[in-house]
């Protein structure tokens, strides 16, 4: 097994651990591909097998619960059971999920699918994935390399996503020409389950180099995985957890629909639509990496976060489809910098053996936080006079959010923005707070 010290200088070599990254790079592109084609279609679907706006909410909100259910047992338990393992039962139950989904349209069974398989109605990141690659991630890389490594792991996600929406919703508006509205997305689901096939072959390639030897750290036997940084971690879960209330509001499936409804949008130009937001956003992941440099992590993730949140106020103040579009691109452009800074602080203040765990609670808390707002926003959809409020409501919390993370973490500074930088710090770990 190598130590972090070890790992930290041998990525850039083309050894294992230089494959390990690439194949984790590959695991993330693979799976928002495939997040992004479902996400829009997922709603309209739904609406397809003539399920109501309180039904596709309810389906929506139990995916994201049956998701937290099961991303936190796995997660908290990865780094002891072996995050390989854990991230192989993740991609059988995305396989499962699209399986049902196809071969079943009654509303109790596809409410089981959603709730026990893994599939993304946001064209987000679901299920133990995210949580156990980036802990992989850190035990591979040096602590000064994180943040940029998390920016193109972003920017890798945000472009899959991207490519996904486009050419799920032009693969629907094309199929639909030659065959009926249902089968154009039984194409699509079927296309899910076999991207989920090609995550079990890449992870089974992983080398041991991403699991953690529990000699580098004192081993985190509490509950929940977490050692002492466990009041760290729960006080950031909480903040997460409101910013994802906030956000689940406004949804990737979500966001296609008021589209679709407010202005006749087709499926076609949706993708076109969300590929570009997506792309946008994926850039500007890239530049949080050299602003969190200069700025540190905490307040690029306040200061960029906020003016995207007024902007998504404006959406739906706007006239038209092409205005409304518009400012959903500028907010995407500054919208998703607080990500791979987000992550690689949370990373930042913990040993090595509750990384995956830090990562997954605080995941869960943004899941846990997200379930119940697509419910709530698709009874609004579903209320006249009412459809644009999901934004009101998004934008207002995602800025009490920003406020109080500013108020509770700008004094706790990650080792690698301390002088002098720590030893801990250039290995890779870093001592709970």
């Amino acid at each position: 097994m190598h130590s972090t010290s070890e790992s930290a200088e041998l990525p850039t070599r083309g050894g294992v651990l230089a494959r390990d990254v690439r194949l984790l790079f590959a695991t993330r592109c693979m799976r928002l591909l495939a997040y992004g084609a479902v996400s829009v279609i997922l709603a309209l679907y739904l609406a397809e097998l003539g399920w109501s706006d309180a039904q596709i909410g309810l389906l929506l909100s139990l995916t994201l619960v049956g998701d937290t259910a099961i991303s936190l047992w796995l997660t908290t338990h990865a780094d002891r059971m072996g995050r390989r393992k854990v991230l192989l039962v993740g991609a059988a139950l995305m396989v499962g999920a699209g399986i049902a989904f196809v071969l079943t349209h009654n509303f109790l069974l596809l409410l089981i699918a959603a709730t026990v398989g893994v599939i993304s109605p946001s064209g987000n990141e679901v299920g133990p994935f995210l949580s156990v690659e980036q802990a992989a991630l850190s035990q591979v890389i040096p602590a000064k390399q994180r943040t940029s490594v998390f920016a193109w792991y972003s920017l890798v996600g945000a472009f899959a996503t991207a490519c996904g929406s486009l050419a799920g919703g032009v693969a629907v508006q094309t199929l639909q020409t030659i065959a009926s509205a249902a089968t154009s997305y039984h194409a699509v689901l079927i296309g899910y389950a076999a991207f989920g096939l090609l995550l079990v072959m890449l992870f089974l390639r992983l080398s041991s180099a991403v699991e953690v030897s529990f000699a580098e750290g004192t081993k985190a036997s509490g509950r929940l995985g977490l050692g002492n940084s466990r009041r760290v971690i729960l006080r950031l879960s909480s903040l997460f957890a409101l910013d994802a209330f906030g956000g689940g509001f406004v949804i990737q499936s979500i966001l296609a629909y008021w589209f679709h409804v407010r202005f006749g949008v087709d499926p076609a130009v949706l993708g076109g639509i969300f590929f570009g937001a997506n792309l946008l956003a994926g850039i500007s992941a890239l530049l949080a990496a050299r602003i969190a440099a200069r700025i540190g992590l905490v307040n690029t993730m306040v200061f960029t976060h906020l003016p995207s949140n007024v902007l998504l106020i404006l959406v739906p103040l706007m006239p038209n489809a092409t205005l409304a579009a518009l400012v959903l691109f500028l907010r995407f452009s500054i919208s998703q910098m607080d990500v791979p800074t987000r992550q690689s602080y949370t990373l930042a203040v913990v040993n090595p053996d509750e990384r995956s765990a830090a990562a997954g609670i605080t995941g869960v808390a943004r899941t846990t936080g997200a379930a119940v707002s697509p419910l709530l926003a698709g009874l609004l959809l579903g209320t006249p006079g009412l459809l644009n409020v999901p934004f009101f409501l998004a934008g207002g919390l995602k800025i009490v959010y920003d406020l109080l993370l500013y108020r509770s973490f700008v004094a706790l500074k990650p080792p690698e923005e301390r002088q002098p930088i720590s030893a801990e710090a250039k290995s890779g770990s870093a001592p709970p707070r």
